[in-house]
């Protein structure tokens, strides 16, 4: 019998599913994008990124945290939200879908922004904190990227677009950009739960009898 191999971890590929080249192989990420957004040697690069936009989140929500308005009346937000579903006779209004308009202007029929708002002041300063110390960096620029969207939707394009299209850039580097924080030890932890542990075939072998064997049975 064989010896036994030791344990291999990989990614399971559903080869039915993915798209093949004419050859019938499976495509696989092109050299540069695995460079880009899986190579730890540009960490540095997602760490400079990923900081300047947990410092604009923070400093969004601390300014949130310390307003009456936001964390105790909401009038703040029900006053963002009010001016979004105004739609003026001369000129195009903030929100372009009516279906967005008409869900604003449910939230506000509701009363909602009065919870909403303080949803808003935490997620910000949370998502903040969460880049700055690299801790499951790719969730935090998804929620990022989220709430930067909700604002561009409103009609707030600011600097939500940038910061939007930052966001992005770390999520597609998720394993990487927070290399130099927490996920340098959450990641390998977390990411065991959804890696494939195989073990290889064990490999039997007939054994050819030596000749003294033989002699002995004839």
């Amino acid at each position: 019998m064989a010896k036994e191999g030791k344990r291999m971890t990989q990614n399971v590929i559903d080869t039915e599913h993915a798209v093949k080249t004419e050859r019938g192989t499976v495509l696989n990420d092109p050299p540069l994008a695995l460079f880009l957004f899986s190579d730890t040697r540009l960490a540095a690069v997602w760490l400079v990124i990923r900081v300047l936009l947990g410092w604009e989140w923070i400093s969004a929500g601390i300014s949130k945290l310390d307003d009456p308005t936001w964390m105790q009346t909401g009038e703040a937000l029900r006053g963002f939200w009010t001016q979004a579903v105004q739609i003026p006779e001369s000129s195009r209004p903030p929100i372009a879908f009516d279906w967005y308009r008409d869900f604003i202007q449910g939230m506000i029929d509701a009363g909602s922004y009065t919870w909403f708002a303080k949803v808003v002041a935490i997620g910000e300063f949370a998502v903040g904190v969460m880049l700055i110390i690299g801790a499951l960096v790719g969730v935090a620029a998804f929620l990022g990227a989220f709430m930067n969207w909700n604002y561009i939707m409103a009609g707030s394009a600011s600097s939500n677009g940038l910061l939007g299209l930052g966001a992005v850039l770390l999520i597609l580097a998720w394993k990487t950009a927070g290399y130099y924080g927490l996920d340098r030890f959450i990641l390998p932890k977390l990411g065991a739960t959804w890696q494939t542990v195989t073990r290889p075939a064990t490999v039997y072998r007939e054994r050819t009898p030596s000749p003294d064997v033989v002699k002995r049975q004839m």
